[in-house]
């Protein structure tokens, strides 16, 4: 550890000569200049390595990144070496960023911190070192930089002096460019989520379908830019309406991936058959083969036939199902035929439910998000709540019964942050 800080300038100065003084600090000055006119991390990294091995005279030197997030140094610059990184629990450089002083290393083999493993690997030998850390504008630690084997000997008091002044200076020229590489990326992910929520919505249907004697509405609303939940419309050709609802476990940019798949998997097997049971297994086995183990898609496959006035239904863990019939002012609720898609590529599902639906009837179907919904007690919004509101404004229309479903869901949840995704469709005989 360096013993010789807390000595003045003016009396170190006075052990060397006057004009290898000034030379050392022109150096540093002209360092300072070309850093603040370098705009990206990796050229800055490399002009600071190569100062480094200018102003103090050393063979190698090597830039640390500080990753608080991870508590790891890392290095994307180091003389004759690919990336190093390792825990700032270890080591000469992570006892610097905990201490924050200097360490001056004049025997590296002889201190036991030193780890000889990168010479053994690239042949070097290393004989002294000084690792000082780099400190931002705020006095936050953002790096350490390592110099090694002085050409001329050791390094000595000067040597402690000047890379006290590097130091700063570097310090906060690599925070200023962490900051401008970080929100460089921030805004990269936040163009690449507005793209990857426009395409998302474009995958919605664009507007209700109008199909005779009923009347059909759907809703969706992410927590984030881009869901895991979605519904879908398809009118087939013998006059019946193919109607979805489905949601990937998570949300974000990873389960509207998996939607986005699941809802291609569904309009190519429906085109092929209406068997229901058939297409839900097509679906599962192909979503198996591509998802990984911890993710799955709940999702509802119905068929309205208008003529019929019927909706046949299967559900792979969807639920609950909400059925309400308008004569007796009931609700039912009724669960999954069998397990989410995606989980076991052999599945069994009960047989297909038929609603031979009557006028004033509605079949009612909500992701997790609107019953799941808390309040500041952690009390969920429940079905009993999301029945009652359906009951109130039954003789609306089924658009603007979802609307007063999610402004119910706000009222009750106050304060509360939206923490998953909300959709909703709803089939009512007119």
């Amino acid at each position: 550890m360096d013993k010789l800080t807390a000595r003045a300038p003016l009396a170190v100065a006075s052990q060397i000569g006057q004009a290898k003084q000034v030379e050392d600090l022109q150096a540093v000055l002209q360092v300072s200049r070309e850093l603040c006119a370098t705009h990206e991390l990796l050229p800055l990294l490399r002009k600071v390595e190569q100062a480094a091995l200018k102003v103090l005279e050393c063979e190698r030197a090597t830039v640390f990144l500080y990753d608080d997030e991870r508590n790891e140094l890392y290095s994307r610059v180091a003389t004759g070496v690919d990336e190093i990184r390792f825990s700032a629990d270890c080591g000469i450089a992570g006892e610097v960023v905990r201490t924050g002083e200097i360490c001056d290393v004049p025997d590296a083999y002889a201190d036991p911190r030193f780890n000889s493993e990168i010479d053994r690997q690239t042949g070097f030998k290393t004989r002294n070192m000084v690792t000082f850390p780099l400190v931002g504008l705020d006095q936050t630690i953002v790096g350490v930089l390592q110099v090694l084997n002085k050409t001329t000997g050791e390094f000595d008091p000067w040597d402690r002096e000047l890379v006290r002044t590097f130091g700063a200076q570097v310090g906060v020229a690599v925070q200023r460019q962490l900051l401008l590489e970080h929100y460089a990326e921030k805004q990269r992910m936040e163009r690449d989520l507005d793209i990857a929520r426009d395409i998302q919505k474009a995958l919605l249907p664009q507007e209700d379908p109008r199909v005779e004697g009923f009347d059909i509405a759907g809703w969706n609303k992410p927590a984030d830019k881009t869901g895991g939940d979605c519904y879908d419309f398809l009118p087939l050709p013998d006059g019946a309406l193919a109607v979805t609802i489905a949601d990937a476990t998570g949300h974000g940019i990873g389960p509207a991936l998996m939607i986005a798949q699941w809802r291609a998997l569904f309009r190519a097997t429906i085109s092929l058959s209406q068997d229901l049971g058939e297409i839900t297994d097509r679906v599962n086995r192909l979503l198996c083969a591509d998802l990984p183990e911890d993710r799955f898609v709940t999702a509802f496959f119905g068929l309205l036939r208008p003529k019929e006035h019927s909706l046949s239904f299967l559900s792979a863990g969807q639920g609950p199902l909400v059925k309400y019939t308008r004569a007796d002012d009931k609700f039912d609720q009724l669960g999954a035929h069998g397990l989410p898609l995606g989980i076991m590529p052999e599945v069994h599902w009960t047989e297909p439910d038929v609603f031979e639906m009557q006028p004033g009837d509605m079949m009612i179907l909500v992701t997790d998000g609107f019953f799941e919904w808390t309040d500041s007690r952690q009390e969920q919004f429940g079905m009993d709540r999301l029945e009652a509101v359906v009951r109130k404004h039954r003789d609306s229309s089924s658009r603007d019964i979802i609307l007063r479903l999610h402004e119910a869901v706000l009222d009750f949840a106050g304060e509360g942050a939206q923490d998953d995704d909300l959709t909703a469709v709803i089939i009512k005989r007119r």
